[in-house]
C-alpha cells in the first residue's frame, strides 16, 4: 500500500514536503503529478539505496527526493514552488530498477498511491 500526504497551498517561492508511507517489500519509487486538465507527468524517481535520483527538467535543482527506509517513507522535498507545480502529486512504486527513460513512464509502476493536492498560489 503507497499513501501520499503533506499537499497544501503555498504561496509561489515557498516550499512543501510530500510523505510516501509504502508497506511490503522493497520499491524502487516515483513521484508523479497532475495538473487540471492535464496528463500525468514524471516528477522524480529513486532508487532503494537512495543512491540513484531522476528529476525532469522543470524541477531541476528546485525538488528533492529522498527515503528514509527504516520508516518506510519516502519524500519530495518542494522548494522554490512555482503556480505551474500545481497538481495532484501521486507516488508509485516498481519492483525494478531502470533507466530514466523506464522510470519516467507511468505504465511500468506497479503500485499506485492516493494522490495529494499542492496549490501554489498567492
Amino acid at each position: 500500500q503507497l499513501q501520499a500526504s503533506g499537499g497544501g497551498e503555498v504561496q509561489p517561492g515557498g516550499s512543501l514536503r510530500l510523505s510516501c508511507a509504502v508497506s511490503g517489500r522493497t520499491f524502487h519509487m516515483g513521484w508523479f503529478r497532475q495538473a487540471p486538465g492535464k496528463e500525468r507527468e514524471f516528477v522524480a524517481a529513486i532508487n532503494w539505496s537512495g543512491s540513484i535520483t531522476y528529476f525532469t527538467d522543470s524541477v531541476k535543482g528546485r525538488f528533492t527526493v529522498s527515503r528514509d527506509n527504516a520508516k518506510n517513507t519516502v519524500y519530495l522535498q518542494m522548494n522554490s514552488l512555482k503556480p505551474e507545480d500545481t497538481a495532484v502529486y501521486y507516488c508509485a512504486a516498481r519492483r525494478n530498477w531502470g533507466s530514466k527513460g523506464i522510470m519516467g513512464v507511468l505504465n511500468n509502476y506497479d503500485y499506485w498511491g492516493l494522490g495529494t493536492l499542492v496549490t501554489v498560489s498567492s
